[in-house]
């Protein structure tokens, strides 16, 4: 689904010492792996799978040049991690980037069932707007508070797609295991996905694999960093 043959070449050389600081080469207990993720393992130590940094190296700027290229053409992509280390520095890393997240939870049906999923984005910037403006000041103080609440509820799960039009071009996914929902659909409309992949997760829907500890705080950051980067890179390079 993916074409990588005539990708820019924009992303940097990647020091494999900085790759092994961040702890990216720590894998599961090598008990728990998915055998479809054997070629990006390098060994076992004491029980745990260790990746092949060369090959999360690789992998790496291969999706840094792809994202690029969609900033650059002005597609559209979202970001997804929703497990607890990842959530934060999604929501800033994609923020940053001016990129669509999902930090809270994957609402089923965002991808296959747009039209219910925007009718309730409309509807929170509905509320939004209305709020704003002073167009429900007519309202008593309890109608306001059910509106602000109704916002809040429908803010959580929509904040970062508030302005999506439509079926996205890419996902960006931080552990596709959790966010299993989230893959399927995409393999279903056929949109491609971007995943830090762990050795204890099936990689088989992800179109590029960057295999790596999607547990560590700084494994992910270093990911969300770099991806966010190239995408806000080529976004800047059309402009």
């Amino acid at each position: 689904m993916i074409d990588i043959s005539n990708l820019p070449d924009k992303a940097p050389e990647y020091d494999l010492r900085d790759l092994l600081e961040a702890g990216m080469h720590f894998g599961h207990a090598s008990a728990k792996w998915h055998p479809k993720m054997k070629e990006y393992i390098h060994m076992e130590k004491d029980g745990v799978h260790i990746f092949d940094l060369a090959k999360t190296a690789r992998q790496l700027r291969v999706a840094y040049n792809y994202l690029y290229s969609l900033g650059q053409a002005g597609k559209k992509v979202i970001f997804v991690g929703t497990k607890r280390q990842a959530r934060d520095l999604l929501k800033e890393a994609a923020q940053k980037a001016e990129a669509f997240f999902v930090a809270q939870r994957w609402m089923g049906g965002m991808l296959t069932n747009w039209d219910q999923i925007s009718k309730s984005i409309r509807k929170m910037n509905d509320i939004e707007e209305g709020l704003a403006s002073g167009r429900f000041d007519g309202y008593t103080k309890f109608e306001r508070v059910q509106l602000e609440k109704q916002h809040g509820r429908l803010e959580r799960f929509f904040e970062g797609v508030k302005g999506l039009k439509g079926k996205p071009d890419c996902l960006v996914v931080i552990d596709p295991k959790r966010e299993e929902i989230t893959v399927t659909e995409a393999e279903m409309v056929e949109v491609p996905v971007i995943a830090l992949v762990d050795s204890d997760t099936d990689p088989g829907s992800v179109n590029i694999v960057i295999p790596g500890n999607d547990d560590a705080v700084n494994s992910v950051s270093l990911v969300l960093k770099e991806l966010t980067g190239a995408y806000a890179a080529g976004k800047k390079a059309a402009k």
